[in-house]
């Protein structure tokens, strides 16, 4: 399957980026951003393999855990679609799933 960033994930991993790198070090924080990009790529191979978002309860709207961050991702029919990616105790704000209800 094909997988694919929205814009918005993207920006939040440079906040993640940024954030993490101001707190602690620039090293750290880049290898944070690689292991959420590492297990996002698994979504390649093992597309349903994130629970469902207990928020919303969709199936076609999953997530996975890495960290304390949640990868949240959507399911078409022949790609992923990485929505966005925030800190784990935080609830899914519904403006990061709007591509996926358009």
């Amino acid at each position: 399957m094909n997988l694919i960033w929205t814009k918005h994930a993207l920006e939040r991993l440079e906040e993640i980026q940024d954030f993490i790198a101001q707190r602690s070090s620039s090293l750290i924080a880049e290898n944070l951003i690689s292991s959420i990009i590492e297990r996002a790529k698994a979504l390649e191979d093992f597309p349903s393999m994130g629970r469902i978002v207990p928020d919303l309860s969709r199936i076609e709207l999953r997530e996975l855990i890495e960290g304390n961050y949640r990868i949240v991702y959507g399911l078409l029919d022949s790609s992923i679609v990485i929505l966005t990616v925030f800190e784990g105790h935080k609830l899914l704000p519904e403006k990061d799933i709007d591509i996926m209800i358009a």
